[in-house]
């Protein structure tokens, strides 16, 4: 999928984002701090509901490197409303899907093809056997979960051995230059509690598991993107966080 084609549908919703001291949620009144699970459960009333730069970008980004996917077992954890299940669906896959949230899981169970596949767990404890799919994706959520050890050797223990783990958050730079995961409900800004992961301590996760990384993306936003922004009013911004790497992104293979 090139850079101007990625479907809108798909772009909908996930990382609202304080862009420095501007927020796209809204810079004028300082954010509420929620916890994760009190955080998308506002949220998912309106979660599905607002293009999103940041999750344009990672499909963006991530959606050439998944192909076909037809017998393949696709394993999103945390998965919140199911774009990433929707896609791989879309694909071929058998998709399944855990999240610790059940109102972002009812809003994911009612999308074509996910109801019957989905489960409320903690992505530190998964309620899964041993090398259950093939590829496991974990998007925008490693940095709410602690011990970050732990859930990593989760998603390694559920993937088969040859089989690809995914990880994508914000940037480390982006949280040096003052991003914030934030969101807008009703006449309210909140922001969800998080913790900061460097990128060499993702990378050193991974090795700890005995998985062998692929490769590392460092994407910054595109001209899909800065569309996304120029039509949310925030013009001013584009130039300004164009420059800053805005996800990373993690490719791990079991062995």
């Amino acid at each position: 999928m090139g850079p101007e084609n990625y479907s809108s549908e798909k772009a909908k919703g996930g990382e609202l984002v304080n862009l420095s001291s501007a927020s796209m949620a809204g810079a004028s009144q300082a954010p509420v701090r929620l916890s994760v699970v009190e955080g998308y459960r506002l949220w998912s009333q309106t979660y599905d509901l607002e293009l999103n730069p940041l999750l344009a970008l990672e499909l963006r980004t991530l959606s050439p490197k998944l192909g076909d996917l037809s017998g393949k077992v696709f394993l999103d954890v945390a998965c919140g409303t199911g774009r990433w299940m929707t896609e791989a669906s879309s694909r071929g896959a058998r998709a399944f899907g855990l999240d610790l949230c059940s109102e972002m899981l009812a809003v994911a169970s009612r999308k074509p093809r996910l109801a019957g596949c989905l489960m409320q767990a903690d992505s530190r404890s998964l309620p899964l056997r041993d090398k259950f799919a093939d590829i496991v994706m974990c998007s925008f959520s490693i940095g709410y979960i602690r011990p970050l050890g732990r859930v990593v050797r989760e998603l390694r223990r559920v993937t088969r051995p040859g089989g690809t783990v995914l990880i994508s958050d914000f940037h480390p730079a982006a949280h040096q230059e003052g991003w914030r995961r934030s969101f807008r409900s009703g006449s309210g800004v909140f922001e969800i509690e998080s913790y900061r992961y460097s990128a060499e301590q993702l990378l050193a996760a991974g090795r700890d598991v005995g998985m062998r990384l692929r490769g590392m993306l460092e994407p910054r936003f595109g001209e899909p993107e800065r569309r996304i922004m120029r039509d949310a009013g925030k013009q001013d911004l584009v130039d300004q966080v164009s420059a800053i790497p805005a996800v990373l992104i993690l490719e791990w293979e079991r062995g």
